[in-house]
Parts: structure tokens; sequence; C-alpha cells
């Protein structure tokens, strides 16, 4: 009764068994050149300061931006592409409401647009 998901059990054993080794075999073969360039915090191309955040002036919120549009944009294709697929057996039903959805979420894309949140200044 369960043989069917034998294949889906073994691949989930294999996948957790890829992990576990990869993390496990990393500090015996990876390289042991560390230097304080390597050490320091980095993030978005922005130089680390020794003064913080809060009090040392404002932070750039660009970067934050481009991948919140990117999660936006990406969720939007991962809606799509199930409809895509079965777009014959949804009928009426799914073109009525993928076009709902896409209207949406082009209303989204010309708010952002209008805004300037697209603009690499």
């Amino acid at each position: 009764m369960l043989d069917p998901y034998v294949p889906l059990v073994l691949l989930f054993a294999l996948a957790l068994a890829f992990a576990v080794f990869s993390v496990a075999i990393a500090p015996l073969v990876g390289p042991r050149r560390y230097n304080k360039a390597k050490l320091d915090a980095y993030e978005c191309g922005i130089e680390p300061s020794p003064q913080p955040v809060i009090g040392g002036g404002r932070m750039p919120v660009a970067y934050y931006l481009t991948a919140m549009l990117f999660i936006l944009f990406d969720i939007e294709m991962v809606f799509l592409y199930p409809f895509a697929v079965s777009a014959d057996a949804l009928g009426l039903f799914g073109v009525v409401e993928i076009v709902l959805f896409i209207a949406t979420v082009g209303f989204a894309y010309v708010y952002v647009w209008r805004r300037g949140g697209l603009d690499w200044n």
C-alpha cells in the first residue's frame, strides 16, 4: 500500500545524507586561509563602519527594495506556472481568475514604477 512512496522517501533520505555529508566534510577539505577582510561583515556592498546605524546616519534601502520586488514578481511566476500546466482543466473560471491575478500584480508593478522603485540611481 505504501510502495508508491518508497522512491520519495529514498529521495528525501539521499538529500538529507548529502546535506549532512556536505556540512561534515567542509571543514576538513575547505581552505584555511583566513584574513581580516574575510571575517568582516559585508552587506550589500556597503563598507562596515564602527558607528552604529541608528546614530551614524541613514542606511540605504535600495537593495532591500530590489529584493522585495524580486520576491513579489517571483511569487507571481510561482502561481502562473501551475495555471499554465492545467489551463485546459480549469476552463473559463481559471482564465478569469488568472486575469484578475495578473491585473492585481500589474497594478503593483505600475505603482512601483510610478513611485520610482525601478530607477537605478
